[in-house]
C-alpha cells in the first residue's frame, strides 16, 4: 500500500517568494502567481495557452507538501508524488518556489546519501513525481553508493538549445540543475531542504552540460562555517576533489567513458554558481511560458 509523510518546505513568515529569480523577491498574496520579471501577477484560472497542457507559474506559499508514494519501492511502478495542503497533486519541479531571498533556496531531494537507486524527477510525467530512472526497461542503480544528498533546484532548467561559451559550447542537458548537498545528515525521498550555495562543478556528460551546485543545508551544525568554495575546502577537506571524482568516474563500471568537467576541472566559487542559478531560472521561465519549444517535457 502507498505511504504518505509529511514534511514542511522552506518559508518565510512574510510569504516572500516568486516563480522567478530577481533582484528582489515578489511579495504576493497566497492566491496569484508571478508571470515574469516585471512582477506581473495572476490568478491560476486567468492564464489560457494554447497547448495540451494549460500551465501557470505558480509556486506554493509558506508550502507544506504532502509525499505520497505509489506503488514498491524500487520497482517500475513506484512514484513519489507531491501534494498540497488540500491534497492535490502539484509539480515539485514548476510548483515548488526555487529562492526564499538572502541568498536561501529550496532544494527536493532523490537521493539521499549512501544510497545507489538512481532516483530522479519524473520531467515527462504529469506533476513530475520522482521515480527510479530506468534502461531498457530495467532500473537503473550506481555501481555504488551516493556520498551526498542529490537531488534538484526547483525552477531552474538547464536548455538544450543553448550553448555555454565557458564549458566548451556545451548545451544543457534538458534537466533540471543538479545540487550535491554535503550536510552530516542523510535525507529522504522527496524532502525539501533550505540550502546555500557554496560552489559550482561544471559536468560534461556525453557531451552534455550537467551542473552541479554544491550546496549545504542551513539546518547543518556546520552550516554557519561555510560560505563560498574555501570555506569548504576548510571545513571539509576534500569533499569537492571526492565529489568531483565521483561523478567522473561512476559510469565506468558500466563500460563507459569517464565524464569530464570543465572550467579547468575546478570547482567555481559562489558567486559564479548563484549566476548559474539565475540563467538557469531564467531558462526555466522561457520554458514555462512556451518561449521555447518544450518537447515531450510536462509543464504541470
Amino acid at each position: 500500500m502507498a505511504a504518505t509523510r509529511v514534511i514542511t518546505a522552506a518559508a518565510t513568515a512574510t510569504q516572500t517568494t516568486s516563480c522567478f529569480l530577481a533582484k528582489r523577491a515578489f511579495l504576493l498574496p497566497a492566491n496569484k502567481s508571478c508571470a515574469g520579471f516585471g512582477g506581473l501577477c495572476f490568478t491560476r484560472r486567468s492564464l489560457v495557452l494554447k497547448s495540451k497542457r494549460p500551465f501557470s507559474c505558480t509556486a506554493i506559499y509558506n508550502p507544506k507538501v504532502q509525499i505520497k508514494e505509489e506503488g514498491p519501492p524500487e520497482s517500475l511502478d513506484y512514484r513519489v508524488f507531491f501534494l498540497d495542503g488540500s491534497g492535490k497533486k502539484v509539480s515539485p519541479w514548476h510548483d515548488i518556489p526555487l529562492t526564499l531571498g538572502d541568498g536561501v533556496f529550496n532544494f527536493i531531494v532523490e537521493i539521499p546519501k549512501e544510497s545507489k537507486a538512481k532516483m530522479e524527477v519524473a520531467t515527462e510525467e504529469d506533476f513530475t513525481p520522482i521515480k527510479q530512472d530506468t534502461k531498457k526497461g530495467k532500473l537503473r542503480y550506481y555501481p555504488y553508493n551516493i556520498n551526498w544528498n542529490y537531488g534538484l533546484l526547483p525552477q531552474t532548467w538547464e536548455d538544450p538549445t543553448q550553448a555555454n561559451a565557458d564549458v566548451e559550447g556545451a548545451f544543457g542537458d534538458n534537466d533540471p540543475v543538479d545540487v550535491v548537498e554535503i550536510g552530516d545528515a542523510q535525507r529522504k525521498i522527496g524532502e525539501v531542504l533550505k540550502i546555500k550555495p557554496l560552489a559550482a562543478l561544471a559536468m560534461i556528460d556525453e557531451g552534455e552540460l550537467d551542473w552541479k551546485i554544491v550546496a549545504i543545508s542551513l539546518d547543518d551544525p556546520k552550516a554557519h562555517l561555510v560560505n563560498d568554495v574555501d570555506d569548504v575546502e576548510k571545513h571539509f577537506p576534500g569533499t569537492l576533489t571526492a565529489i568531483r571524482d565521483w561523478f567522473r568516474d561512476y559510469k565506468i563500471p558500466d563500460g563507459k567513458p569517464a565524464n569530464r568537467f570543465g572550467l579547468g576541472d575546478k570547482p567555481a566559487n559562489k558567486e559564479y554558481a548563484l549566476k548559474i542559478i539565475h540563467e538557469t531560472n531564467e531558462s526555466w521561465a522561457k520554458l514555462v511560458k512556451r518561449s521555447v519549444d518544450a518537447g515531450d517535457l510536462s509543464l504541470f
